[in-house]
């Protein structure tokens, strides 16, 4: 609700926002296909290029609804918790599969922790392909009715609620 409060959406700043929410999506989609959570290292698809696509997916679209709310205050708040939340979790998660997945200390020194490279490197895996049935075990589904569910609200913001 606060995020709705404070935002000052036009159309052309939820068409910009859209442009960074929709690759953030894509990328989360298709990390959720590759993943098999404590079972196996993924290191293909996504994961050959950033060792968190989902964190990254999730920022993109944070970047992409912050700028769709043209409000300092939801950007100031986003990058806030980016680094009060996911920077624990993502150090967490680490060391935990530091430690069941020994082939991790290599995949650290190949694969970039965030940022992604451009390019697979030559020793990197070949690709894994995605699977449809894992993107719907992890439910990744939710994130796409949520953008929807944001979107559509910022348009009602702007329809009904124009000062």
């Amino acid at each position: 609700m606060l995020y709705f409060w404070l935002a000052r959406p036009t159309w052309r700043s939820i068409a910009l926002g859209t442009v960074l929410v929709i690759p953030g999506l894509l990328i989360r989609a298709l990390a959720s296909g590759h993943v098999r959570k404590n079972e196996a290292l993924a290191t293909s698809g996504p994961y050959a290029y950033t060792r968190n696509p989902l964190y990254l997916g999730s920022l993109l679209m944070g970047l992409g609804f912050a700028a769709a709310a043209r409000s300092w205050w939801v950007g100031v708040a986003l990058v806030v918790m980016f680094f009060a939340i996911y920077l624990p979790v993502i150090r967490d998660e680490e060391a935990f599969l530091r430690e069941k997945f020994p082939e991790f200390e290599e995949y650290m020194r190949r694969v970039p922790r965030m940022l992604p490279r451009l390019a697979r490197t030559a020793d990197s895996e070949e690709p894994a392909g995605f699977s449809l049935e894992l993107y719907l075990q992890h439910r990744e589904w939710n994130a796409l009715l949520g953008v929807l569910g944001m979107i559509l609200g910022l348009v009602v913001k702007i329809t009904l609620f124009r000062a």
